[in-house]
């Protein structure tokens, strides 16, 4: 692209006079539809580039598309697919030294061709650069897209060769903006990639028609449309009953190459075998694949004609799980406008009642390879069904492709029956574990069993017995299938059967006259329940009513034991915990300590302040320096600062606290002597 061909101006829209004036490209060839197929060792010389364009607007990337109006002005187009993975190299050299060719290269596969138009993800490279000269791709071409440029014959003019992807297919674009341009060589060298096909071309099937007066003919590929005669005379047969006078290509109108032909006999057929000959035709070749290949003469198929008779059907499709219809294939294809849409021609019998609700075919041009009869509903029960061709039963009897009426017949199909997936289990309950046997019935003909549980433990048997602990959760999934029908289904076992046995204490300390409330947290199922407080007391409750201990004037330890007990299983579990129970709650504070590690008042705190709420507690030496101080009653001050003894002498203490009974607020002071 030698210079920009939409610009602005201030408000002025400048367009090339060329682009309002040019024709929409008609010639074979120039649109991506009838794209040229490309052979990568053949040389494409284009003389004759007629003036047309398809798309005034292409879209580059990386490129200012304000700048620069990127159109398939002049274009031809050509389609390869890749055979080897590798790199694409390509030269296109133009005849004239003063031409400026553009090109932009497409994956598209799996795509119609004309979405090079509209899809801007299926762009590989390009190059758009305005000076003349030959470009392509090549090992150190630019790594990026050359945009519409001035001819300062600096811009690069080859783009780095794009890797290409086994069995994509790919649409290469080669354009010109000037209308005098005279032409250009493409060849494909250089690269890795292999873009030719490796498979020989050769006939492959040959089928009569129903008068015995054409044969159409299939090729295992494509071959050139100009390799063909209009005569025919590439073809005879054996044996020589007949002969071909005229050979129709089935595309060639809109495309270079095709892979099927219809000949026509200079008289019909008669009954027998017979076998299609390729020859040297009156073009002195055969036919020719896109690479000039040629079918090797004298390579033959065979095939064989008998005046067309009624048929009968010669299959039913497999049955799917729960079909809703069945497909019936015939050796011909059938009439399309033969079929009733109602279903009326066929009727079906078996284990289960089964109604017709339609019948159709995948037709083509009034001709299907089977017919399709559906039900009103799916077929639930396994076993043999019957099919019965009704023909006649109407006003239109259903025919073949050679207008033959299809006689009535009947034939059988199986039907398999479906699978439920529930699974049924039982249980022996244990103390710590749950033995579980888990079954299927294997009824629908079961034969094939996957279960699954918590994820990990796998099993492919009908049965299987395995353990749960006796608190858990537990998936169990199951599926299943008689190799038609499958069915799948998970479920959530919640085990809650293990005796264990728990509580907590409204606290660990008491005072002698306050009273200690239990809230029992065991878990499983217990029907027995077991308190001991010591040797002071029972309780056979699972709740039982706060418990007070005697008063003996000295701080007593209690030991609490629950014992619950599933008695069906003989299941028990206790557990044990400690109460301190102090001689008194009278706060009152020591007026001397010894911190001499003798085991005799070694600290020095409050004493029982368990029911000071809001606790403050501090210690300051003579010089009003804090040295101790804590929240928590149970702490207790060991004589020290900073690990360092504090020497003998008074030291200054101060408690406040909300007592718990009364909610009345307390602040006391006073004094301690620490003797070492």
């Amino acid at each position: 692209m030698n210079r920009p061909l939409l610009y602005f101006l201030g408000a002025l829209l400048v367009v090339s006079p060329f682009l309002l004036q040019a024709q929409t490209c008609t010639t074979l060839g120039q649109t991506p539809s009838t794209a040229f197929p490309v052979c990568g060792t053949s040389v494409f010389t284009q003389n004759n580039v007629p003036s047309c364009t398809n798309a005034p607007n292409l879209f580059v990337p990386g490129c200012n598309l304000n700048q620069c109006q990127y159109s398939d002005i002049n274009p031809f187009y050509y389609r390869f697919k890749c055979y080897q993975s590798g790199t694409l190299g390509f030269t296109i050299t133009p005849i004239s030294a003063t031409d400026d060719y553009d090109w932009q290269l497409y994956d598209i596969t799996g795509l119609n061709p004309n979405e090079i138009f509209t899809n801007r993800n299926i762009v590989v490279t390009g190059n758009w650069a305005g000076n003349p000269g030959p470009t392509g791709t090549a090992a150190s071409g630019a790594s990026f897209i050359q945009c519409c440029s001035d001819q300062t014959g600096t811009e690069p003019r080859f783009a780095a060769m794009p890797v290409l992807q086994v069995d994509h297919e790919y649409l290469l674009m080669v354009s010109n903006y000037s209308p005098s341009q005279v032409g250009y060589r493409l060849s494909f060298s250089g690269g890795t990639a292999v873009i030719t096909d490796p498979l020989l071309p050769k006939l492959a099937t040959a089928k009569p028609d129903c008068d015995g007066r054409k044969i159409n003919i299939k090729l295992n590929k494509p071959i050139r449309c100009n390799s063909t005669t209009l005569s025919g005379s590439e073809f005879s047969l054996l044996p020589a009953v007949t002969t071909v006078i005229a050979a129709q290509p089935d595309s060639c109108s809109f495309g270079f190459d095709i892979d099927e032909i219809t000949l026509t006999l200079a008289a019909p057929l008669t009954n027998g075998n017979y076998e299609l000959v390729i020859n040297n035709g009156s073009d002195n070749n055969t036919l020719l694949d896109d690479c000039a290949r040629g079918i090797p003469q004298g390579d033959k198929v065979p095939f064989t004609y008998f005046i067309p008779q009624p048929i009968f059907a010669d299959s039913i499709g497999r049955t799917s799980c729960a079909p809703d219809s069945v497909k019936l294939y015939f050796p011909k294809r059938i009439l399309c406008s033969t079929i009733d849409p109602r279903g009326i021609d066929f009727s079906v019998t078996g284990p289960s009642a089964v109604a017709v609700a339609s019948a159709s075919g995948n037709c083509i041009n009034d001709k299907t390879d089977f017919v399709t009869v559906k039900f009103t509903a799916p077929i639930k029960i396994g076993g043999t069904y019957l099919l019965r061709l009704l023909a006649g039963t109407d006003t239109i009897i259903i025919q073949d492709e050679c207008g033959q009426d299809l006689p009535s017949q009947q034939m059988n199909f199986t039907v398999a029956d479906t699978v439920s997936a529930r699974f049924n289990y039982s249980a022996t309950m244990g103390c710590l574990q749950n033995n579980y046997l888990f079954t299927h019935n294997g009824a629908g003909g079961v034969n094939s069993y996957n279960w699954t549980f918590n994820t990990t433990i796998r099993v492919s048997t009908a049965s299987h017995r395995i353990n749960f602990p006796a608190i858990s959760t537990n998936t169990i999934t199951l599926r299943v299938s008689n190799g038609v029908c499958t069915d799948s289904v998970a479920q959530q076992l919640v085990l809650n059967n293990q005796v264990k046995a728990g509580f907590t204490l409204s606290d660990s300390i008491l005072c002698p006259e306050d009273k200690l409330s239990f809230v029992n947290t065991s878990v499983g199922q217990v029907d027995q329940w077991r308190w001991q407080f010591d040797a002071v007391g029972t309780s056979s409750l699972k709740d039982p009513p706060p418990f007070q201990f005697p008063f003996n004037n000295r701080e007593s330890y209690y030991r609490i034991r629950l014992r619950a007990t599933n008695l069906q299983m003989a299941c028990s579990d206790s557990v044990d915990k400690i109460v301190r129970v102090l001689n008194h709650c009278l706060i009152e504070v020591p007026t001397a300590f010894t911190p001499n590690n003798d085991g005799l008042n070694d600290f020095f705190s409050p004493h029982n302040a368990i029911k000071a709420n809001n606790y403050s507690f501090t210690v300051f030496n003579r010089w009003g320096q804090l040295v101790y101080q804590t929240n928590n009653w149970m702490d207790r001050w060991n004589g020290k600062v900073n690990g360092q003894v504090q020497p003998s002498g008074v030291y200054v203490w101060k408690l406040s606290y909300v007592h718990r009974d009364t909610g009345q607020p307390i602040f006391r002071k006073g004094t301690v002597t620490l003797i070492q």
